[in-house]
Protein backbone atom coordinates (compact mmCIF):
# COMPACT_ATOMS: atom_id res chain seq x y z
CA UNK A 1 0.00 0.00 0.00
CA UNK A 2 1.71 3.14 -0.80
CA UNK A 3 1.21 6.49 0.84
CA UNK A 4 -1.61 7.49 -1.56
CA UNK A 5 -3.64 5.15 -1.17
CA UNK A 6 -2.90 5.26 3.13
CA UNK A 7 -4.21 8.91 2.80
CA UNK A 8 -7.49 8.19 0.92
CA UNK A 9 -8.47 5.46 3.60
CA UNK A 10 -7.70 8.23 6.50
CA UNK A 11 -9.67 10.33 4.61
CA UNK A 12 -12.48 8.11 4.00
CA UNK A 13 -12.56 6.41 7.99
CA UNK A 14 -12.42 10.32 9.02
CA UNK A 15 -15.57 11.35 7.08
CA UNK A 16 -17.52 8.31 7.89
CA UNK A 17 -16.35 8.44 11.37
CA UNK A 18 -17.57 12.49 11.62
CA UNK A 19 -20.86 11.90 9.60
CA UNK A 20 -22.01 8.66 11.59
CA UNK A 21 -21.55 11.13 14.97
CA UNK A 22 -23.50 14.22 13.85
CA UNK A 23 -27.22 14.42 15.15
CA UNK A 24 -29.42 17.00 15.12
CA UNK A 25 -29.60 18.52 18.30
CA UNK A 26 -32.86 18.78 20.01
CA UNK A 27 -33.94 21.02 22.82
CA UNK A 28 -35.29 18.75 26.16
CA UNK A 29 -38.91 19.23 26.52
CA UNK A 30 -39.73 21.14 29.69
CA UNK A 31 -41.14 18.64 32.20
CA UNK A 32 -43.87 18.64 34.28
CA UNK A 33 -44.43 16.32 37.57
CA UNK A 34 -47.39 13.98 36.69
CA UNK A 35 -49.44 13.80 40.02
CA UNK A 36 -52.36 12.44 39.25
CA UNK A 37 -54.64 12.49 42.41
CA UNK A 38 -57.87 10.17 41.96
CA UNK A 39 -61.14 11.74 41.48
CA UNK A 40 -62.97 13.64 44.02
CA UNK A 41 -65.54 11.51 45.82
CA UNK A 42 -67.04 12.80 49.00
CA UNK A 43 -69.37 11.61 52.09
CA UNK A 44 -71.34 13.79 54.23
CA UNK A 45 -69.11 14.15 57.45
CA UNK A 46 -71.74 14.23 60.32
CA UNK A 47 -71.21 15.86 63.50
CA UNK A 48 -72.91 16.01 67.15
CA UNK A 49 -72.11 20.01 66.35
CA UNK A 50 -74.31 22.85 64.95
CA UNK A 51 -73.61 22.15 61.12
CA UNK A 52 -72.55 19.19 58.50
CA UNK A 53 -70.85 19.32 55.39
CA UNK A 54 -69.19 17.50 52.61
CA UNK A 55 -65.76 15.95 52.84
CA UNK A 56 -63.23 14.19 50.30
CA UNK A 57 -63.68 10.59 50.81
CA UNK A 58 -59.94 10.57 51.00
CA UNK A 59 -59.44 12.44 54.26
CA UNK A 60 -58.92 11.52 57.97
CA UNK A 61 -60.67 13.60 61.00
CA UNK A 62 -58.27 14.21 63.55
CA UNK A 63 -60.35 14.37 66.48
CA UNK A 64 -57.17 15.54 68.67
CA UNK A 65 -57.80 19.53 68.12
CA UNK A 66 -60.79 20.64 70.44
CA UNK A 67 -63.22 17.31 68.62
CA UNK A 68 -65.88 18.40 71.73
CA UNK A 69 -66.12 21.90 70.43
CA UNK A 70 -66.14 21.28 67.45
CA UNK A 71 -62.81 22.18 65.61
CA UNK A 72 -60.77 19.09 63.93
CA UNK A 73 -58.53 18.57 61.25
CA UNK A 74 -58.96 17.06 58.17
CA UNK A 75 -56.29 15.11 57.15
CA UNK A 76 -54.45 14.50 53.49
CA UNK A 77 -52.35 11.49 54.53
CA UNK A 78 -51.15 11.15 50.86
CA UNK A 79 -50.01 15.27 50.14
CA UNK A 80 -49.30 15.76 54.07
CA UNK A 81 -51.81 18.56 54.02
CA UNK A 82 -54.47 19.57 56.55
CA UNK A 83 -57.49 21.45 56.58
CA UNK A 84 -57.49 23.34 60.23
CA UNK A 85 -61.46 23.42 60.71
CA UNK A 86 -62.72 25.74 64.06
CA UNK A 87 -66.07 26.19 65.26
CA UNK A 88 -67.20 29.48 67.44
CA UNK A 89 -70.35 29.67 68.87
CA UNK A 90 -71.50 33.72 68.23
CA UNK A 91 -72.23 35.65 71.87
CA UNK A 92 -72.71 39.11 70.65
CA UNK A 93 -68.83 39.03 69.17
CA UNK A 94 -69.71 38.49 65.50
CA UNK A 95 -67.83 41.58 64.58
CA UNK A 96 -64.46 40.29 66.29
CA UNK A 97 -65.09 36.75 64.77
CA UNK A 98 -65.27 38.53 61.41
CA UNK A 99 -62.06 40.24 62.14
CA UNK A 100 -60.31 37.54 62.84
CA UNK A 101 -61.11 35.89 60.34
CA UNK A 102 -60.27 38.71 57.84
CA UNK A 103 -56.92 39.10 59.54
CA UNK A 104 -55.64 35.86 58.76
CA UNK A 105 -55.18 36.01 55.07
CA UNK A 106 -53.41 39.19 55.71
CA UNK A 107 -51.01 37.76 57.51
CA UNK A 108 -49.91 35.97 54.15
CA UNK A 109 -49.94 38.97 52.00
CA UNK A 110 -45.86 39.38 52.75
CA UNK A 111 -45.25 35.89 50.87
CA UNK A 112 -48.09 35.89 48.82
CA UNK A 113 -48.12 37.10 45.01
CA UNK A 114 -52.28 37.38 45.07
CA UNK A 115 -54.53 37.31 47.47
CA UNK A 116 -58.40 36.35 45.87
CA UNK A 117 -61.48 37.10 47.92
CA UNK A 118 -64.74 35.04 46.63
CA UNK A 119 -67.81 36.22 48.75
CA UNK A 120 -70.02 33.77 49.38
CA UNK A 121 -74.04 34.25 50.41
CA UNK A 122 -76.41 31.24 50.04
CA UNK A 123 -79.87 32.75 51.32
CA UNK A 124 -81.36 29.38 51.60
CA UNK A 125 -78.54 27.38 53.89
CA UNK A 126 -77.96 31.07 56.05
CA UNK A 127 -74.58 30.42 55.00
CA UNK A 128 -72.41 33.70 54.28
CA UNK A 129 -68.89 34.46 54.14
CA UNK A 130 -65.80 35.12 52.33
CA UNK A 131 -63.28 32.43 50.48
CA UNK A 132 -59.89 33.05 50.39
CA UNK A 133 -57.40 31.78 47.39
CA UNK A 134 -53.84 32.74 48.10
CA UNK A 135 -50.93 32.72 45.50
CA UNK A 136 -47.35 32.24 45.98
CA UNK A 137 -44.81 30.69 48.69
CA UNK A 138 -47.66 31.50 51.43
CA UNK A 139 -48.23 29.32 54.24
CA UNK A 140 -52.04 28.75 53.26
CA UNK A 141 -53.16 28.27 49.77
CA UNK A 142 -56.54 28.75 50.58
CA UNK A 143 -59.00 29.32 53.54
CA UNK A 144 -62.73 30.29 54.85
CA UNK A 145 -64.97 31.60 57.22
CA UNK A 146 -68.98 31.39 57.68
CA UNK A 147 -71.53 32.22 59.63
CA UNK A 148 -75.20 32.69 59.95
CA UNK A 149 -74.30 35.85 61.61
CA UNK A 150 -76.62 34.92 64.33
CA UNK A 151 -75.38 31.70 66.37
CA UNK A 152 -72.71 29.99 64.21
CA UNK A 153 -69.03 30.78 62.54
CA UNK A 154 -67.00 28.47 60.84
CA UNK A 155 -63.14 29.38 59.70
CA UNK A 156 -61.18 26.62 57.59
CA UNK A 157 -57.62 26.84 55.88
CA UNK A 158 -55.27 24.35 54.18
CA UNK A 159 -51.79 23.81 55.11
CA UNK A 160 -48.90 21.51 53.86
CA UNK A 161 -46.72 20.07 56.05
CA UNK A 162 -43.78 21.45 53.88
CA UNK A 163 -41.63 24.89 53.32
CA UNK A 164 -44.26 26.71 50.98
CA UNK A 165 -42.52 26.73 47.21
CA UNK A 166 -45.95 27.79 45.20
CA UNK A 167 -44.76 25.76 42.31
CA UNK A 168 -44.24 22.32 43.91
CA UNK A 169 -47.70 22.46 46.09
CA UNK A 170 -49.76 23.85 43.12
CA UNK A 171 -51.07 20.30 41.73
CA UNK A 172 -52.27 19.56 45.94
CA UNK A 173 -53.34 22.70 46.80
CA UNK A 174 -55.59 23.01 43.25
CA UNK A 175 -57.44 19.40 44.17
CA UNK A 176 -57.91 20.28 47.96
CA UNK A 177 -59.00 23.93 46.88
CA UNK A 178 -61.97 22.24 45.11
CA UNK A 179 -62.56 20.47 48.17
CA UNK A 180 -62.30 23.47 50.22
CA UNK A 181 -64.99 24.75 48.30
CA UNK A 182 -67.14 21.98 48.12
CA UNK A 183 -67.28 22.24 52.19
CA UNK A 184 -68.74 25.82 51.93
CA UNK A 185 -71.34 25.20 48.92
CA UNK A 186 -72.39 22.02 51.18
CA UNK A 187 -72.25 23.03 54.90
CA UNK A 188 -75.33 23.04 56.88
CA UNK A 189 -76.25 24.29 60.16
CA UNK A 190 -77.98 21.54 61.97
CA UNK A 191 -78.97 23.59 65.26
Amino acid sequence: MNLKDASLIFVLIALISLSSCQSDVQPKAKAFLDLNYPEHRYKQLNTNCAFKFDVNELVNIDQSKNYEQCSFNIVYPQMHATIFFSYKKVNNNLEALLTDAQKLPLKHTIKADAIEVDVYTNDENRTYGNFYEVEGDAASQAQFYLTDSVNHFVTASIYFKTQPNYDSILPAAAYIKKDLRKMVESLRWTK
